[in-house]
């Protein structure tokens, strides 16, 4: 007998099906249908995922705007500054640097501003009826007027020193050593020794070179007249041209103690602020891996949560076998599933750790850096997680029988 066929000359229903193929957006619209019907447990589980890029987000954000703020205050104070220090001799005896260290600093071609600072051997109290003893760990130095304008220093309150009173018993003290001795206003007075010094002025705090901020300052001749200062400085501070630093530094310690240039100790301040930086990239990085522990304790909940999904939801997946889903729909359905999560909480991790660095960056008075490759890496960890937690469950619903899974209670 010949083939029965139909008026339009087709073969009879049933023969030459396709399996039936869904869309994208049939397939975002099947998986957000399985993330509504359980919202507590999706908020619960796209928490964990938050938390984790959250902190990643924060650590990188915060690590970049500190690092950013520390560079522009490294280029408002110069990397040009070096100082040399008085050290000690062969026998370990501390060693004098010549009265005219500063002159012949000067002299290097190079350099544009030398000064210096000397110890002061001192007491310091505020006011005689305070025991000697307690000197409020504020020391004395002797300062040349062009101290500040060598250090990049301000005055907060008050004056300094200048030609006309470096002479006279008066004092300028550091941030710190202001308020150790309890002095909030130029005009009052401290006690040096067994001497009333009047306070003319109160220094800013000195970010280059911040043991000056503990510090009560006199001028040079006035240390040696009242205190018994022999008048040999301690600290050479000099600035020259960035591209000198190097050639400068070399032939410093020649320059300020010739014959004995191994007693002398040469440094540039700015380092410190320098390896301050290096200092945060390691905390930076330990930040990281703990944000990364936080995100894969997230990605396991991600997982957990698709894993129970299935196991609720086999009489679904049989029934959509039945009328015709392939295992590949059901395969994109619980993967998307997954995607979405981890998605909703990657999103919501990306805008808490950029809010968490705005609002810290402004209390310490950053300008908010936060580079958009952390934003991108963030959420593409969080769409890597997802499809690795959801890559299980997915292959497991795909493998179920229908009768089996319409069968399960």
């Amino acid at each position: 007998m010949t083939e029965r066929k139909t008026a339009a000359g087709a073969p009879p229903a049933g023969r030459g099906l396709k399996p039936s193929r869904l869309t994208a957006g049939d397939i975002l619209r099947v998986g957000a249908v399985g993330l509504r019907a359980r919202r507590t447990r999706v908020v619960l589980s796209a928490l964990g995922i938050a938390i984790g890029i959250a902190t990643m987000v924060a650590v990188v954000g915060l690590s970049t705007s500190s690092r950013a703020d520390l560079m522009a205050r490294l280029d408002r104070l110069g990397t040009n500054l070096l100082t040399a220090e008085a050290g000690e001799d062969a026998m370990g005896k501390d060693i004098v640097l010549p009265k005219n260290a500063v002159a012949m600093v000067e002299r290097i071609g190079p350099v544009r501003h030398a000064t210096a600072t000397g110890e002061v051997d001192t007491r310091i109290r505020r006011s005689d009826v305070v025991p000697e003893e307690r000197t409020a760990g504020v020391t004395t130095q002797a300062a040349r007027p062009d101290l500040l304008e060598t250090l990049g220093a301000e005055v907060d309150r008050g004056v300094w020193l200048n030609p006309a009173n470096e002479r006279l018993p008066v004092t300028v003290l550091g941030s710190i050593a202001a308020k150790r001795l309890g002095i909030t206003e130029p005009g009052e007075k401290i006690m040096v020794n067994d001497r009333y010094v009047v306070v003319v002025g109160i220094l800013r705090p000195i970010e280059l070179v911040p043991t000056l901020d503990r510090v009560a300052m006199v001028g040079f001749p006035a240390a040696e007249r009242y205190f018994g200062f022999n008048g040999h400085p301690t600290t050479i501070f000099e600035r020259s041209t960035d591209a000198s630093v190097e050639d400068v530094a070399a032939v410093l310690a020649r320059s300020v103690n010739p014959g004995q240039e191994g007693t002398v100790k040469v440094s540039r301040p700015s380092d410190a602020l320098a390896a301050k930086a290096t200092t945060d990239e390691g905390l930076t990085a330990l930040m990281l891996g703990l944000g990364a522990v936080a995100l894969l304790v997230g990605g396991v909940g991600v997982a957990n949560t698709m894993v129970i999904s299935v196991l609720e939801r086999r009489q679904e997946i049989g029934l959509r076998r039945a009328i015709g889903a392939t295992r590949n729909a059901i395969r994109l359905q619980f993967l998307t599933e997954s995607l979405l999560l981890s998605a909703l909480g990657g999103l919501a991790g990306v805008a808490l750790g950029s809010v968490a660095t705005w609002a810290f960056a402004l209390a310490q008075g950053w300008t908010t850096v936060i580079p958009p490759r952390a934003l991108a890496g963030g959420f593409g960890a969080t769409l890597g997680i997802g499809m690795l937690a959801g890559l299980y469950p997915a292959i497991r619903a795909s493998r179920l029988h229908p009768t089996v899974a319409l069968n399960a209670s």
